[in-house]
């Protein structure tokens, strides 16, 4: 049974053009060519960079974290409480109004106290901005090292200037032993990154992130055994070389260097939208639906191939409507405030408890940023209790 599915599987007319076959891909004259079996080395090297990321974010990114003034937030402890704790657990992590006003009841707590108790709850399980640099920090490593890597792989191919050179003579194109390295490195790494995605920090994108490493994991694997080396490595130099550039403004959000921040953030913005959303679909999508078909009929793996291109253009459109998100937020304020994909702790003043409670009072002023002005009703009144005029309770 095995055997006949395998045979179904690997049929011709699914992986190559009309009028070939797998015998024209197999080794002679000296000449190599790609084969599917492999890939099949791309799964202990993605074990190997697991255990090389665990070791970089020890050994290198925690290191130079503190080196560039990255400092974790000061939490606040949650007293324990098994009701409370049992609801956080179970049930969700933000209860609505009714339900907090009868778990506050349940455990003999005002409502104020339940809000704070989840609030600080939910900041428990955060991760702190030394994990999230760490992350950054490797994949900013990995990225550059593959960009830069490709980069001076194709610098020298007339496909990397002339896209449409990727279908001469296919298939019967050669393997090249950097392009074969490279094209193993970059599966292992996205099946590290899957295998990693339940210890990494969560992020709003989640679905997104998932669906566009397992599109790229398939869309490697296609066109390595359908010997698409060519415009496959063309797709891979074009999203490391904003990649990079992302990973590498994340890691300067964690720490005080904010104009070296917001400047990374303009050249990734700029790198993304001319990669990701210029040339991309002009060049990329164009040749493999127009010039792909130039020479040879359609088939299943034109359609294919196609198909899960496009699904990556549409997570490109996705996250240009985040980037410009923060683009507005940036033009508005004049600086990077967050990554609009990542969840932020809450203070104890959150949910609209009494602000009194911050106010430090001295000779009938409010001594904290943005105060209510000097003039208004709600800063008279405060001035008489500071003064003595109101009696207090």
């Amino acid at each position: 049974m095995w055997s006949s599915l395998s045979e179904w599987f690997w049929q011709d007319r699914f992986w190559l053009p009309p009028n070939n076959t797998w015998a024209v891909l197999e080794d002679r004259d000296g000449l190599v060519f790609a084969h599917p079996r492999d890939l099949l080395a791309a799964l202990p090297l993605a074990l190997a960079l697991v255990v090389m990321r665990f070791t970089f974010e020890r050994f290198v990114g925690l290191p130079l974290s503190r080196l560039l003034g990255v400092r974790d937030q000061a939490r606040k402890p949650v007293k324990p409480n098994a009701t409370l704790e049992k609801y956080f657990l179970t049930k969700g992590w933000k209860p609505k109004e009714p339900q907090m006003a009868l778990l506050a009841a349940q455990c003999g707590l005002t409502l104020q106290q339940t809000q704070r108790w989840f609030r600080r709850r939910r900041n428990q399980d955060r991760p702190c901005l030394t994990k999230k640099f760490c992350e950054a920090s490797w994949r900013f490593s990995f990225y550059a090292c593959t960009f830069f890597g490709g980069l001076s792989i194709l610098y020298h191919e007339s496909w990397l200037w002339m896209p449409e050179m990727c279908w001469d003579n296919y298939p019967l194109q050669p393997l090249k032993p950097a392009l074969y390295y490279w094209y193993l490195l970059e599966l292992s790494f996205y099946i590290s990154l899957l295998m990693t995605l339940p210890f990494d920090v969560r992020r709003k994108d989640f679905k997104e992130q998932v669906a566009h490493h397992f599109v790229t994991i398939i869309l490697i694997s296609f066109s390595y055994s359908s010997n698409l080396l060519r415009i496959g490595s063309l797709v891979l130099l074009l999203h490391d070389a904003s990649d990079y550039l992302l990973e590498a403004g994340k890691m300067f959000n964690y720490t005080p260097w904010r104009k070296v921040c917001d400047t990374l953030f303009i050249v990734f913005s700029l790198v993304f939208f001319y990669t990701r959303l210029v040339l991309f679909p002009t060049r990329i999508l164009y040749t493999t639906y127009y010039d792909s078909i130039a020479q040879w009929d359609t088939f299943f793996g034109y359609y294919f191939c196609n198909t899960l291109l496009m699904a990556l253009q549409l997570l490109h459109v996705f996250w240009s409507c985040l980037i410009l998100r923060m683009i507005y937020s940036f033009v508005k304020k004049g600086r990077m405030e967050k990554d609009v994909r990542s969840d932020v702790e809450e203070s104890d003043s959150s949910d609209g408890e009494v602000a009194q409670e911050h106010l430090l009072l001295k000779n009938g002023a409010a001594h904290r940023p943005g105060a209510a002005p000097a003039d208004g009703p709600r800063s008279r009144l405060v001035g008489r209790v500071a003064n003595g005029h109101t009696a207090t309770t």
